[in-house]
């Protein structure tokens, strides 16, 4: 990770929108522009082969998939309770398309987290930003932008965790819930979009 690794958690309403966040992403800059910028400066090039690893920091891309054009790799998603074990869904195998007809099963009242795993390869990536949209019977009922931070090409997993979450207690509150996803980043880039789905029930399963 290059920076703080959570810069905003916020929940705004629709009505809101992405407009609450007034953050002027800076001139984006190559890898290899990086590596080259200072080299008289010792101190600093080794500050740089610490964020950026050594490969990175010699200036030699790391590619984990060079099938694959983006720069952040999102693995999967899990749904993390203290004292269970997380509830996890596959976004690097399979058809997406699929998870929101799989949904799972949350305790209604708990308190949770959202992990993310992720791998960045090629350039390095500026804000990430987490939004997750969640609906009801085709109503948003809830939505929330967590910033994520900026990070360097890396082969070794990467992670973001949310902070706690309650969900939603009492009868009225039970029932099937939708969710569009969307890792994305300053610059506008769509790394992963895909929807998912879980039901709120008195009781695990």
């Amino acid at each position: 990770m290059m920076a703080e690794e959570e810069v905003i958690s916020s929940h705004v309403s629709d009505d809101e929108g992405d407009e609450k966040i007034q953050y002027k992403a800076p001139p984006e800059k190559s890898l290899s522009d990086i590596v080259q910028q200072d080299q008289e400066d010792e101190s600093l090039r080794k500050y740089k082969e610490t964020l950026l690893g050594a490969s990175s920091s010699a200036g030699t891309p790391i590619i984990i998939d060079h099938s694959d054009d983006r720069r952040v790799l999102v693995r999967q998603l899990a749904l993390v309770v203290e004292g269970r074990d997380d509830i996890v869904l596959d976004l690097a195998q399979g058809d997406l398309n699929k998870l929101k007809d799989s949904p799972f099963t949350i305790k209604e009242g708990i308190t949770y987290r959202i992990r993310i795993d992720f791998q960045v390869q090629r350039e390095i990536v500026t804000g990430l930003k987490y939004i997750q949209r969640t609906h009801r019977k085709g109503i948003q009922v809830d939505k929330m932008t967590h910033m994520v931070g900026s990070y360097a090409p890396m082969e070794a997993m990467q992670s973001y965790t949310t902070p706690p979450e309650d969900a939603p207690s009492g009868m009225l509150s039970r029932g099937h819930y939708t969710v569009k996803s969307l890792f994305t980043d300053d610059d506008n880039h769509e790394h992963l979009k895909w929807d998912w789905s879980f039901d709120i029930k008195k009781d695990w399963d």
